[in-house]
């Protein structure tokens, strides 16, 4: 059932129950990504240009680019450019206490799986 809110919001805003279910899934879909949460997690720890994404995490330039496109589209990170770099942070007002509540979701309810799935102690 969706929240009465969000029903609210459809409505004065002409969003079909459908266009809604297709945010839901875009926005989940940016998080299935592990380059993308790694490049999140990153960014929780400070503001990176794309040089020092690709440093620190080893990735090639094209999938760091590529990657931050998605995030920027999305609303996860902001750009800010300082001199000749571009800047990307994350979206410390929304994404940032979301992944922050995800990460001590996941240390309560889902480590403990991938644990037992490999053989350790539950």
């Amino acid at each position: 059932m969706i929240n009465r809110n969000i029903l609210k919001h459809l409505h004065n805003h002409e969003i079909t129950e459908e266009e809604l279910y297709d945010a839901y899934k875009l926005f989940f879909g940016t998080l299935v990504s592990e380059p993308r949460l790694k490049i999140l997690n990153l960014l929780k720890k400070g503001k990176k240009n794309v040089s020092e994404i690709m440093q620190k995490l080893n990735m090639d330039q094209t999938s760091v680019s590529h990657n931050l496109i998605r995030l920027k589209r999305c609303g996860f990170v902001n750009t800010k450019i300082e001199g000749r770099f571009r800047y990307y942070s994350i979206n410390n007002e929304t994404i940032k206490p979301l992944m922050d509540i995800i990460d001590k979701h996941m240390s309560r309810h889902c480590i403990h799986i991938l644990r037992a799935m490999k053989g350790g102690n539950e």
